[in-house]
């Protein structure tokens, strides 16, 4: 990966990133009491993690993950929907950088131990 200050190269290594170097732009900052619960100022956006939209739309509005897609860099979060001009609704798309996560999901053994280094 080349390291340039010019934006456009920026953009374009972003974008044809393979996608293990893109999960690692799914990151979100943690809520105060989880940084100083876990002494982290951010973690990987999981399935299953509850966090809270600050920008946008839906500031202020809190759900749980439903899906993380890497491939287009974007959560669905629950309650957070758009409406179709058919009357049906679905999951908006929220980019990790908009967010804040509130509580983690420490299911998997891996992520609890990495966190709790």
């Amino acid at each position: 990966m080349s390291i340039s200050k010019q934006p456009r190269k920026q953009r374009r290594e972003r974008m044809n990133a393979p996608l293990h170097r893109r999960q690692k732009f799914l990151r979100a900052q943690l809520s105060d009491d989880q940084r100083e619960k876990y002494s982290k100022r951010n973690a990987r956006v999981v399935k299953g993690d509850v966090v809270k939209v600050v920008r946008g739309d839906h500031a202020g509005t809190e759900g749980k993950v439903q899906t993380v897609d890497i491939k287009r860099g974007i959560l669905m979060i629950d309650g957070i929907t758009l409406e179709k001009s058919d009357g049906s609704e679905i999951a908006r798309p929220t980019y990790s950088s908009n967010v804040v996560i509130t509580k983690l999901n420490l299911k998997d053994k891996f992520r609890k131990e990495t966190l709790e280094r």
